[in-house]
């Protein structure tokens, strides 16, 4: 029987570089509060010695800690960079980036977007406010009136429609992954649907799931809202699915 020595093989790691430790360290004084947005970081120089580290580390460790959005250095300012509020900035871009790569198939993203949606719906109808339900028909009605002016203007008025109802959650995580997750699925196929037989179809079809679905919004009736959601989805994007991937898709038709 072989030894450990020859049925293992790790391959070898490279060194932490200590300016991720720096980034480490920083982040996680504003992240738990100790660093507060608006206040300033040390001195370039004080903070060599604080870390125990050359001029070269630090200034690496603030240029990743400001591409990240977490401080901004001034020019000129001698009290040192200033921490950012978080915003969901760096999220969304992380977020958009990884939709985007190759290694995720349109199955998948429109898997999740069925998934996303549909839950999306189902707190929108269970917790929109009566100003945010007539967002919602406000919208609908731009939806409505952008029939007769093209492909581009109605999707335009069908993404805004899907932000007042994420908005309606009060979740910023299911607005930002449903706007990031939306805007990829419609840019890997919107030339194929604005070039259909009969795009005004499309359109129709479309503004009708709307409407049913803010009859659920307004009723407060979360699972027929999910429910609509998945299927309309399902409906609109499954035939630019890989014909042997789309069982992936129907188990949440049934839920």
């Amino acid at each position: 029987m072989p030894n450990l020595d020859q049925q293992l093989r790790f391959a070898p790691v490279s060194r932490v570089r200590a300016y991720e430790r720096v980034v480490e360290q920083i982040e996680a004084a504003v992240l738990d509060g100790r660093l507060r947005p608006g206040e300033h970081l040390p001195s370039e120089r004080e903070l060599m010695v604080q870390f125990d580290v050359g001029r070269s580390t630090i200034r690496e460790a603030l240029r990743v800690l400001q591409s990240n959005g977490l401080v901004r250095s001034r020019a000129g300012d001698p009290r040192g960079p200033q921490v950012q509020p978080v915003s969901s900035g760096a999220l969304e871009k992380s977020m958009t980036m990884l939709a985007r790569a190759s290694a995720l198939s349109l199955t998948e993203l429109v898997q999740f977007r069925m998934l996303l949606e549909g839950s999306a719906n189902q707190l929108a109808a269970r917790l929109r406010t009566p100003e945010q339900l007539a967002e919602m028909e406000a919208a609908l009605e731009v939806m409505r009136a952008a029939l007769d002016e093209g492909f581009a203007e109605f999707s335009r008025a069908d993404v805004a429609f899907h932000e007042t109802v994420a908005k309606a959650t009060g979740n910023t995580l299911i607005q930002i992954c449903g706007a990031v997750v939306r805007d990829v699925v419609v840019s890997l196929i919107e030339d194929k649907i604005a070039h259909a037989p009969d795009s005004r179809a499309l359109m129709q079809t479309s503004l009708q799931h709307h409407a049913n679905v803010l009859d659920a919004v307004r009723d407060g009736d979360g699972d027929r809202a999910a429910s609509l959601a998945r299927q309309s989805l399902y409906d609109y994007y499954a035939e630019y699915v890989p014909e042997d991937e789309r069982a992936k898709l129907l188990p949440l038709l049934r839920s």
